[in-house]
């Protein structure tokens, strides 16, 4: 089993205020040839959210918490021909780092949620990026002033 994760936040205007246009962090691959939202296995004395807690800090430096799961899904890895559940969450960030353990193997791109979804190769992170951004956009969603910046995994 496996989580992925990625990064999403409300875009602040120039005065401070936020906006209801809605970004998305991506990061490449440690080879540079893809697209993806965070994402990895958990260990056994953690649980699956703090395994996404964990990976969106260690792979795009970002810190926060928790959300409800997004979804599971179902994948093949093709680098190693075996299929894995994976598991998406959101995370409200509170803070992006400067500095953060995977700094040197990726690079961390903000973009708009079309733009995300042309750019991520797996077919399974596009559909928890449309479950995201359908969440976002329902009538229940708060306007929360410390809403600013959130992640998948």
């Amino acid at each position: 089993m496996g989580g992925g994760g990625g990064t999403y936040r409300f875009k602040i205007s120039s005065d401070g205020t936020i906006s209801d246009e809605l970004e998305v962090l991506v990061i490449t691959s440690q080879k540079g040839h893809a697209m993806m939202f965070p994402k990895g296995g958990w260990e056994l004395d953690e649980s699956v959210e703090e395994a996404a807690s964990r990976e969106s800090l260690e792979e795009a430096g970002v810190l926060g918490s928790i959300e409800s799961q997004l979804g599971k899904w179902d994948f093949l890895s093709k680098s190693r021909g075996t299929f894995y559940e994976g598991l998406m969450f959101p995370l409200l960030v509170k803070e992006q780092l400067d500095l953060w353990p995977e700094q040197h193997l990726r690079q961390r791109i903000w973009m708009t949620v079309g733009e995300a979804r042309e750019a991520c190769r797996d077919w399974w992170m596009k559909e928890a990026l449309d479950v995201l951004a359908e969440r976002l956009s329902s009538p229940m969603k708060q306007d929360n002033e410390e809403t600013i910046t959130i992640s998948i995994l």
